[in-house]
């Protein structure tokens, strides 16, 4: 049966991402629509997986000379490759989980929304800056630009609506977002037309 959606932003939308088995090759490349210049953001996504324990799971994951990369360790949000902020909240799961962090560099306040709901305000990384002329991938963790993945690191599941704006969204439109009603466009990364190049055995479904 072909899903359809009436409002323009963000609802599950007609690509979803699959990545069906542990690989040291399997991601997919977006384009943003602009360069990741950011002093602020807000990134969503919409995640299932049957991973479980302990074993890192990198969700997102920019590489330049600094870091953005979330991961599922009680999940995490990394700009920097030594520290991160860490949100204990219950596992993902097999079930889609609509997630979004968000970040503003001049406070330094990071929280974490999991199906609506938000966590407790941390401050992490303030006055820190997101540079441009990086490579946003979805499935791995690059250790360098774009390459020296680990199996192990790898994720293994379903990711679809992976949004992302320049600035902090308000709780309320987070929560309308997971609601499915009307939100602003997402001015970094759209899923309804960011470019997707996938590797390896990662896979994009379609539904009309």
């Amino acid at each position: 049966m072909a899903l359809k959606w009436t409002n323009p932003c963000c609802h599950p939308t007609d690509r979803s991402l699959i990545f069906p088995s542990e690989t040291d090759n399997s991601y997919v490349e977006l384009t943003p629509k602009r360069p990741l210049n950011l002093q602020a953001f807000t990134l969503c996504m919409r995640v299932a997986t049957e991973l479980s324990g302990n074993r890192e799971i990198i969700l997102f994951a920019y590489r330049t000379t600094n870091i953005l990369n979330t991961c599922k360790e009680k999940l995490s949000l990394y700009l920097s490759a030594s520290s991160g902020a860490t949100f204990q909240v219950p596992d993902l799961g097999a079930l889609q989980s609509h997630l979004c962090f968000t970040w503003d560099s001049g406070s330094g306040a990071t929280a974490l929304f999991m199906n609506g709901k938000k966590s407790l305000t941390k401050i992490y990384r303030k006055n820190h800056n997101v540079s441009s002329g990086g490579k946003t991938i979805l499935g791995q963790d690059p250790d360098s630009l774009l390459g020296d993945f680990e199996a192990d690191q790898s994720f293994v599941g379903e990711i679809n609506d992976v949004n992302m704006w320049s600035s902090v969204l308000s709780d309320r439109t987070i929560q309308d977002m997971f609601s499915g009603m009307r939100v602003p466009r997402p001015d970094v990364l759209d899923w309804k037309t960011t470019q997707l190049q996938k590797h390896g055995g990662a896979e994009i479904l379609t539904t009309e």
